[in-house]
């Protein structure tokens, strides 16, 4: 889903966790996979209307969990990867 809203991504592996940013832009997204649910980490996410839903002790990254037992809203989902990619991206 983040390779078909954001076709130019470019992907990386960093401390075992995937990241997705834009060239010379910085990493906009990372996911973290633990057994009961898979967070996005939305690096900027503060910004959208209406933010990722789980609030992040680390000034602007918003997640959002997805629990294999909920339904995903794919479109709010593109929304905010779409929202996340234009923003600059962390460097790390």
């Amino acid at each position: 889903m983040i390779v078909k809203t954001v076709p130019d991504v470019q992907k990386a592996v960093k401390w075992n966790s995937p990241l997705y940013g834009l060239k010379d832009q910085g990493w906009f997204l990372g996911l973290h996979v633990f057994t009961r649910y898979i967070k996005l980490a939305f690096f900027r996410g503060g910004d959208p209307d209406p933010p990722p839903p789980v609030a992040s002790k680390a000034g602007a990254t918003r997640y959002l969990h997805i629990h294999e037992d909920e339904a995903l809203d794919e479109a709010q989902l593109a929304d905010w990867i779409t929202h996340a990619s234009r923003l600059p991206g962390e460097r790390m």
